[in-house]
């Protein structure tokens, strides 16, 4: 089934919003809509969502960077080989990984909206991020030491 931009971010924010048995009304315009969805992505604890959400979220998420444009590492010069320098939207950066300067849990920041990397990062990449990393962090059996890293599919 197709849907327009709008109704996959009703969607999504409605399923949220059940997930929570929480009553509220899905605001009309679209700043509001966008910034209740972040909220409710930040502060989703985690878990497994549906398949269909899935597949909604990634259609979803994949039209707003599409929107945002996205920059490709291949059109960005190297300051060093193989070290670029870069100022802008991370989420938008095509690239082999980027890093983030997560907290011990490796879980994102769970303030609703707050301008943190971490945050940002956790929204756009989708609720799937959280929850693999809360996977990992189980498996490892102890908080990430600081310096240290992960790698996740994100």
């Amino acid at each position: 089934m197709y849907m327009e931009q709008t109704q996959r971010r009703k969607y999504l924010i409605k399923y949220l919003l059940d997930e929570r048995s929480a009553q509220a009304e899905i605001p009309d315009d679209e700043y509001s809509q966008k910034r209740l969805l972040r909220a409710l992505f930040n502060v989703r604890e985690p878990r497994a969502a549906s398949v269909e959400f899935l597949c909604i979220q990634d259609e979803y998420l994949s039209e707003e960077l599409r929107l945002k444009g996205i920059t490709d590492i291949s059109d960005l010069s190297p300051v060093q080989p193989d070290i670029y320098l870069w100022q802008g939207d991370i989420t938008t950066l095509r690239c082999d990984g980027i890093v983030n300067a997560a907290n011990s849990q490796m879980l994102g920041c769970f303030c609703p909206n707050h301008g943190c990397i971490d945050n940002a990062i956790h929204t756009f990449a989708g609720v799937g991020l959280r929850l693999e990393c809360a996977e990992i962090m189980k498996a490892q059996g102890f908080e990430e030491t600081t310096g240290g890293a992960k790698i996740t599919r994100a």
